[in-house]
């Protein structure tokens, strides 16, 4: 009986307990940028409640920039000019930001981010070709160079 009772909890309890690493929140969120990272990614205070600010490191949602310190001299440039281009979308400080959810390493979000002009930020560092498109694999910035 109590084998049987285990079973159905292991095969129950999944389908209805959400794990708290697929949550998302809608948003949005009104934000404030205290500091560019790098191309994809800024350090933000979030207004999440009334009174209620935290702040985290904010991944730009569907994008990947070079890293500054990239071993080839085309990435670091595509790295240094996405922060540039990012840092001026930003400049005003207050970005909006929806479909919140955790980075898969932890510690930062990973989340849609519009600047004061309402612009989506990823859509508009991919426009300049600044970035790639990320689906979970970090492309090789130095391929071919």
């Amino acid at each position: 009986m109590m084998q049987a009772l285990a079973i159905a909890v292991l095969f129950c309890v999944p389908s209805v307990i959400r794990p708290v690493w697929a949550e998302t929140l809608a948003g949005p969120y009104p934000a404030e940028v205290l500091r560019v990272l790098d191309g994809d990614s800024f350090e933000a205070r979030v207004h999440i409640w009334l009174d209620q600010d935290v702040t985290v490191i904010v991944r730009l949602r569907g994008i990947d920039a070079a890293e500054l310190d990239a071993p080839c001299a085309p990435a670091r440039l595509k790295a240094v000019l996405a922060k540039l281009v990012l840092s001026a979308a930003v400049a005003d400080g207050e970005v909006m930001l929806s479909a919140i959810s955790r980075d898969k390493y932890g510690g930062r979000v990973v989340a849609m981010a519009l600047d004061a002009n309402e612009q989506d930020m990823s859509a508009t560092l991919m426009a300049a070709g600044l970035v790639r498109s990320y689906e979970g694999r970090r492309p090789d910035w130095c391929a071919g160079s």
